[in-house]
Parts: C-alpha cells; structure tokens; sequence
C-alpha cells in the first residue's frame, strides 16, 4: 500500500492581525497571512530577495489562541498541510485559492516586541491541533 505526505513547515511574519469566525455550527476558524523571504547574491555580487505570501486557516482551539496572541509583524513557526479550495464567482469565472491549514503554531523571536501589555497573560510557546478535529 502506498502513502502520500502532504507536510508544510514554514518560519515568516505576519503580515496582518488574524480574523476569527465561527462557522455555522460554531466551531472557531481564524485566517492569517504569513510571509517568508529569502535572499541570494548573483554572481555579480548583486543581493535579490524574494518573498513567499502564504495564507494560513487555523481551526478549533489552535484558532482560538492564534486570535489570541499572534498580531501583525510578530515572527511564527507554521505547520500544517496544503489545501487547495475551488469556487466560483458570481458571474462563473472558475477561482482556486492554495492555503496551509494549520495543526501547529510556535510564536518566535523576542517577547519583548510583541505588542501586548505586560499585564496580559503569557501566552503558550507552541499549539498544535489533533487531526481528529478536522471534518476532512
């Protein structure tokens, strides 16, 4: 029997605060982007760097803590699976989105440049999600 792997891991910035809604059986989801960047010289000795936008959805308790604790600019470990979701518009143009769905969350880099208060509460180094959650 073969087996496929669809595994992501990526290390970015956010590039906006995460928004959270519930679906309409009430379960928490949270959408976010996440970018990554990477540079190289030429061999000109010329320095290019390019960067890599990534959408991410978390579900469940990860999504929760992830509207929590993660703002705009802050540095993040992403784990999860690639999805691709396919609709169509209202006037039939045929739209695919590719996304990373979220099992694992690990806040990086300095506490003291978060921009929360001192007087909030610390939050979890890392957060995962158990498959089993996912209808899917």
């Amino acid at each position: 029997m073969s087996r496929g792997l669809n595994k992501v891991m990526i290390i970015g910035h956010l590039g906006r605060d995460p928004e959270m809604r519930y679906t309409p059986s009430g379960r928490p989801v949270t959408t976010f982007t996440v970018a990554t960047s990477r540079s190289w010289n030429t061999v000109d000795g010329e320095r290019h760097t390019e960067t890599e936008w990534f959408n991410v959805v978390a579900w469940g308790n990860l999504a929760e803590i992830c509207k929590q604790y993660l703002t705009k600019g802050q540095q993040v470990y992403i784990e999860g699976r690639l999805q691709t979701r396919r609709w169509d518009d209202k006037e039939g143009n045929k739209h695919s989105s590719v996304e990373i769905v979220a099992n694992e969350m690990m806040m990086l880099g300095d506490r003291r440049d978060s921009n929360h208060q001192a007087s909030e509460p610390e939050a979890p180094e890392s957060s995962s999600t158990d498959e089993d959650e996912f209808p899917f």
